[in-house]
């Protein structure tokens, strides 16, 4: 019975940091003719005030378009334009460890006279969470055509948060461009 009621608060404990998990959307104008889009220009639009996080996101995305047949061009001459967006929050998690659940039995309390609940204790996590935004727009009409969204607890090491931004990528342009999948069959 220790060792259940051992297992359950350690569960608990952990529960709240492994809540969190990378979370892509993506979204496209079922209309736009992305076939005609081989051109692109990537520009920052919202600065979230770390100039290599910047480098480095500008970068993945000129790689990711690139692999899929897209040419970087300069914005006067792109068929696209391409802008990120990025901005970090602070979350917090309540972390609660129970000790001394001696009464606990299974599905129910013993009754009223077992053991008491013992102690809890309970702390404040605080983490940083990332969201990148990528839209594209069609260059001459100015209409947007895609936009991808990615949030994810960010790390305090950058190694880590460049692995995050490239499972992201991935995902987020994983059938990109719309449409092209349905062309090949």
């Amino acid at each position: 019975m220790k060792m259940r009621a051992v297992v359950m608060a350690a569960a608990i404990s952990c529960a709240g940091a492994a809540a969190f998990a990378q979370d892509v959307k993506v979204d496209f104008d079922k209309d736009a003719n992305f076939s005609a889009l081989k051109t692109f220009a990537v520009k920052v639009g919202t600065s979230w005030n770390n100039p290599l996080g910047e480098k480095r996101i500008v970068t993945e995305i000129e790689e990711t378009l690139s692999a899929k047949g897209w040419t970087k061009a300069e914005a006067a001459d792109a068929d696209a334009i391409v802008v990120i967006h990025g901005a970090t929050e602070k979350q917090k998690s309540l972390n609660t460890f129970y000790s001394g659940m001696g009464g606990y039995g299974g599905y129910g309390w013993r009754g009223m006279g077992g053991a008491g609940m013992g102690t809890a204790s309970t702390t404040v996590s605080e983490y940083l969470v990332g969201t990148l935004v990528v839209d594209i727009f069609e260059a001459k009409s100015k209409q947007l055509v895609f936009r991808g969204t990615a949030t994810d607890e960010l790390s305090d090491k950058p190694e880590k948060n460049a692995k995050k931004l490239d499972k992201a990528t991935s995902k987020m342009f994983k059938d990109f461009p719309p449409g092209a999948a349905k062309e090949k069959k």
